[in-house]
């Protein structure tokens, strides 16, 4: 869920104005999954602007301080998080680690990198949710390591009713800056997209594994 209206708005005008999240719904992009979809989102472009990654970075933290209590790890989950989790860490003046998909095949074969012990807890930051698949992957890799893992913050999520109930059966907390829906709201008041592209934005939200534009 988001966790303010202004925040999301001002988040997805952001995004879209240094095009790291793109639309396109009559030329669809094609995901690796294979899913056909009228939006792109590559949030580690955000690194690249510096008024933008910290207005980003700053609502994270605050987040972060309103919701949780001081003494936690920050946590990226690699690749895409790792440089706004450090932005938020550095502003928190919390520890920083990042989470591997998968352990190094290789030296000590670490999943989880940084300094990090049993009896901490640890705000898992994401630069997008999709299904949820990765973001809970790196959860689980805390939990094996002995932590408690008060939530996830990211900065985008698609709102996939998939993400929802994976994030609920791993009684994971989730806030994202913004979301799809006020996505769709700031492209039509911004004249981002066209007024009869609305409708295939919308569609592609209700199944987007089945989803064609025409």
């Amino acid at each position: 869920m988001i966790y303010s209206q202004d925040t999301a708005q001002q988040t997805a005008k952001s995004l879209l104005q240094i095009n790291a999240i793109k639309l396109n719904p009559k030329n669809p992009f094609t995901w690796a999954s294979g899913w056909r979809s009228p939006i792109y989102c590559d949030n580690r472009v955000v690194l690249s602007y510096p008024d933008t990654r910290s207005f980003l970075a700053q609502k994270i933290a605050e987040q972060a301080q309103q919701l949780y209590n001081k003494d936690y790890v920050v946590a990226g989950v690699a690749t895409g998080a790792i440089g706004i989790g450090v932005l938020v860490a550095d502003i928190l003046n919390a520890p920083f680690i990042y989470v591997r998909p998968r352990p190094k095949s290789h030296g000590r074969q670490n999943q989880i990198e940084g300094q990090l012990k049993s009896d901490q807890k640890v705000l898992v930051i994401e630069d997008l949710i999709s299904t949820g698949k990765s973001s809970l992957n790196a959860v689980n890799a805390l939990k094996k390591a002995g932590v408690e893992v008060l939530g996830m913050l990211g900065l985008f999520d698609y709102g996939f009713d998939l993400a929802r109930e994976n994030f609920k059966a791993e009684k994971i907390q989730l806030y994202t800056l913004s979301d799809y829906n006020n996505l769709i709201i700031e492209a039509e008041q911004s004249n981002y997209i066209k007024a009869e592209e609305i409708s295939l934005l919308k569609s592609w939200r209700v199944s987007p594994s089945k989803w064609q534009p025409y």
